[in-house]
């Protein structure tokens, strides 16, 4: 079979007769491409609404029965034992502290379970990952080293397992931050519409967050947020300033100086957020340009480990099959 196929090679009708299959194949292919997308917002906003929907009758059902036990409460409480083990260590006064509050908040964690899970698991993974490291290299002896390097492994499994909610944070966070740089600036546009239009500045948010959920959810959430403060917090520089701190984008708190100057000097709103609009454009496109720039070194290595390769044997196997042919 290899044969007749190398023989077929010489063909040019043959060769000729592939290369329109493959055209007629991938001119089929980009056709039914469209046809075969399914519309993944309208499929994900429809799951949004009746999960949310389910939300809101199971919140009701334990509001009835709290009603009926004399505790009317829809807080979320942390788990017993994970409360219990953080009391009893005191792990909010040895392994808590300020910086990392502020990451759960910018992860998305908030209130008092968010924290309490996390001081638990600071505490859990490193024991957890020590004792089953320990277990594989002294019980099932996986590795024939001496007792000092078996130790040193089982000590950077805890070692790791000590940054193991930190790394975590820290991606969620930058999943977080890039989902609401990318979709920034179009809500900075719908703000300026809105507050042009008349709206106040709570309206606004408020239109805004609906608008732009379907571009970035933690953005929405953000602003929802937002709003909910500047309704009962008695300073509204102190929600604009919760805002900047929870996304920790350097966009946001660019817009929230302006939102604070304009409340306490009185500056015209609309002309300050369309000045930031059009930086905040202008940057995610130089963002995108320095991606652009930077492709090329980036590539350089796949295409000599995977295009020179298939290049030269493109070029070189005609001539070898003809050199095969004349010596035989």
């Amino acid at each position: 079979m290899f044969e007749i196929i190398l023989e077929r090679l010489d063909d040019p009708q043959f060769i000729l007769s592939v290369l329109v299959a493959l055209a007629a194949a991938a001119t089929v292919l980009t056709v039914a491409m469209p046809l075969l997308d399914s519309d993944t917002l309208s499929r994900r906003m429809k799951s949004a609404a009746l999960e949310r929907d389910r939300i809101r009758t199971r919140e009701r059902e334990k509001l009835a029965q709290s009603k009926g036990s004399g505790k009317a409460s829809l807080r979320t409480e942390p788990k017993a034992f994970m409360k219990q083990i953080v009391e009893q260590f005191s792990l909010t006064k040895w392994l808590g502290t300020e910086d990392a509050k502020m990451q759960l908040a910018q992860a998305g964690f908030r209130g008092q379970q968010a924290e309490i899970a996390f001081l638990f698991f600071r505490l859990v993974m490193p024991i957890a990952l020590f004792l089953i490291t320990a277990f594989y290299v002294f019980i099932l002896g996986v590795v024939d080293y001496a007792f000092t390097m078996k130790l040193a492994i089982s000590i950077g499994a805890a070692y790791a397992g000590i940054k193991v909610p930190e790394v975590f944070l820290k991606n969620t966070i930058q999943k977080r931050q890039q989902s609401m740089r990318r979709a920034f600036p179009d809500a900075l546009d719908l703000l300026l519409i809105c507050v042009e239009s008349g709206m106040s500045i709570e309206h606004a948010f408020r239109k805004v967050s609906q608008e732009i959920g379907s571009a970035s959810v933690p953005l929405a959430e953000e602003l929802t947020l937002t709003t909910a403060e500047l309704s009962f917090l008695p300073d509204r520089r102190i929600a604009y300033e919760n805002f900047g701190l929870r996304t920790g984008l350097d966009s946001i708190r660019q817009i929230v100086t302006v939102l604070i100057q304009a409340e306490r000097y009185g500056t015209p709103l609309g002309t300050a957020l369309r000045v930031v609009s059009q930086e905040s454009r202008d940057n995610r496109m130089l963002e995108a340009e320095k991606k652009a720039a930077a492709l090329p070194p980036k590539l350089t290595v796949p295409m000599i480990i995977f295009f020179l390769p298939v290049l030269f044997a493109v070029i070189m196997t005609p001539a070898i099959i003809q050199i095969m042919a004349a010596q035989q």
